[in-house]
């Protein structure tokens, strides 16, 4: 299982490897940004978010580079984190994954679907 938040390092750099090993890229922490694949970046990017401890995590298709275990892995991160009172918005396409959320909204066209 991935570590969870609240981040207990005291400072930034010990915060940020804390953020890259929960999103399971403690291996490739030294390694160039040009040499991750879509995935990795797209964890990266999840670290970066998360590592300042929002109030609001705005998560726009955080899964979609991902493969399914690795998405499920996120998703728990996600919840862990709306379980300890951090607000997470999910946009997404993947029907699997907004079936798993407490609360969904459709938009259509611009308009809220009831």
């Amino acid at each position: 299982m991935l570590p969870l938040y609240p981040l207990k390092a005291k400072n930034k750099k010990a915060s940020s490897l804390e953020a890259i090993e929960a999103m399971g890229l403690k291996e490739l922490a030294n390694k160039p940004a040009s040499e991750l694949s879509g995935g990795e970046k797209q964890r990266v990017a999840i670290a970066r978010a998360i590592v300042t401890q929002p109030k609001l995590l705005l998560a726009d298709e955080p899964t979609g580079s991902l493969d399914s275990k690795t998405a499920e892995d996120i998703f728990g991160i996600f919840r862990k984190l709306g379980s300890e009172g951090m607000t997470v918005l999910i946009v997404t396409h993947d029907k699997k994954l907004s079936e798993k959320c407490d609360r969904v909204i459709t938009v259509n066209d611009g308009t809220i679907q009831a």
